[in-house]
């Protein structure tokens, strides 16, 4: 051979995608290398197995997390085999579906109710799930296209209404419940009319409700997470939306983990810590929400009366217990009539709130006028005060009748006042992005996916 037939020695490299990210026509890990194309037949069951895995995951993540939470609250004692179902009653609560409740005893008694609010904790740790197993396909991917990406979610919603539906059918059962009332028990013996309870969610709720939860977790989580690639025509949302958008969301996260200690710490000294545990698998979020609420001035209304209900601080249940007909008024001022140290809620929310200003600022673009950085973190806290005040809302009512005599009743309500939490939001946001923007001045800015 020639040496002029002969390759050169040294070659340049050929160029390199950078790491973490690749375009269009390259190798991403899980699909095949562009020299090596993948079957239409082979590309379509592996789209719909990453479907399937982000619908089941969420429903499995919830079911244990609801199942733990209710074995500590003492469910697992339920009569006639009922745990499973209401575990399964409960994963629906946490996507938003209403439960019915409805029973009977022969023609001599009715009971009457129904349930309608969301346990959190198990509401979060389904959303964390669905958003991280659906973006995990295209956690390698700077770009999607939109048609990709409406194919993707119309097949995870497809599955993931087929599930929810077949929670549906666990997720009604009827069993006999005592009134605690010997009178009461004695007339249901004599005339065949123990009082039974049973609980159903129904198919059409369940269809509505459960696609919108699903369309808003994967909503949010290309919007905010800072990994989710975006179609070329939204990429401006990675300056505007997410730094103030991520900033709330972690100021939210935070609540909760400083929550998580408290409970963890009020477990290990309080004497009951399996009633600890269960408010804490439960309904973490839902008591660590309403404190950022309540520590930026915003304020609840609702009663309690019987036994219905988690066991949930003290202060709260004091003022929540005032009156058991007509709502009452919870706020700073009426918590802290109970505890002095509700005050410090709002120290809590000062400086948490200052720091979700200063990252929303280290993520935003730099020399930014400072108006926006106010602006948007104003949005942003209003619409996750907005959230908070939807999903903290809750309304339960239990009422047993027997030959018209009314035993087993209970209830709990709570709603937001937002008229007044939401603009205390966009205050408390657009000060605390005005202070953000005024401290990281100068500082380099972190707007790449981090």
């Amino acid at each position: 051979m020639q040496p002029s037939d002969q390759p050169p020695r040294h070659q340049p490299p050929p160029d390199r995608p950078l790491p973490g990210r690749s375009t269009a026509g390259e190798s991403v890990p899980g699909q095949p290398p562009p020299g090596r194309a993948e079957s239409a037949a082979g590309r379509q069951l592996r789209l719909w197995a990453e479907a399937l895995a982000a619908a089941v995951a969420p429903l499995v993540a919830m079911a244990a997390v609801a199942a733990l939470g209710l074995w500590a609250a003492g469910a697992g004692a339920l009569p006639e085999g009922a745990f499973p179902y209401v575990v399964a009653a409960t994963v629906l609560l946490a996507v938003g579906v209403p439960l019915d409740l409805t029973g009977t005893a022969a023609f001599v008694a009715q009971a009457r109710g129904g349930i309608t609010g969301l346990p959190l904790s198990v509401t979060l740790v389904g959303a964390l799930v669905a958003g991280a197993v659906f973006l995990r396909p295209l956690r390698h991917r700077a770009l999607v296209g939109p048609v990709e990406l409406a194919g993707r979610a119309v097949r995870t919603a497809l599955l993931w209404l087929a599930l929810l539906l077949l929670v549906r059918q666990f997720a009604q059962h009827t069993f006999t419940v005592p009134t605690g009332d010997s009178l009461l028990d004695q007339l249901g013996t004599i005339f065949g009319g123990a009082p039974t309870v049973g609980f159903r969610a129904a198919p059409a709720a369940t269809v509505g409700i459960g696609l919108a939860w699903l369309c808003g977790v994967l909503l949010l989580a290309f919007l905010i997470a800072r990994r989710a690639p975006l179609p070329r025509h939204l990429l401006r949302l990675h300056a505007t939306v997410r730094p103030a958008g991520h900033a709330v969301l972690t100021l939210l996260t935070g609540y909760v983990l400083v929550g998580l200690v408290a409970g963890l710490a009020s477990a290990a000294t309080d004497g009951h810590p399996r009633d600890t545990i269960a408010v804490l698998l439960l309904a973490l979020p839902n008591l660590a929400w309403i404190a950022l609420g309540v520590g930026i001035g915003g304020s609840w209304h609702g009663h309690s009366a019987g036994t219905i209900g988690l066991p949930v601080p003290e202060p709260l249940a004091s003022v929540l217990r005032a009156s058991r007909t007509r709502d009452v008024t919870l706020d700073l001022s009426s918590l802290s009539q109970q505890d002095g140290r509700s005050w410090l809620l709002l120290a809590l929310a000062v400086v948490m709130v200052l720091l979700t200003g200063v990252g929303a600022a280290l993520h935003s673009p730099d020399r930014l006028p400072l108006w926006r950085y106010a602006l948007n973190l104003a949005v942003a806290l209003a619409v996750g005060m907005l959230a908070i005040g939807l999903l903290t809302t809750v309304s339960a009512e239990f009422g047993l009748s027997l030959l018209g005599l009314d035993s087993g009743a209970g209830g709990l309500h709570l709603s937001p006042d937002l008229l007044v939490t939401v603009p205390l939001g966009v205050l408390w946001g657009a000060v605390a992005g005005l202070l953000g923007g005024l401290l990281t001045r100068g500082r380099p800015r972190r707007t790449g996916p981090t």
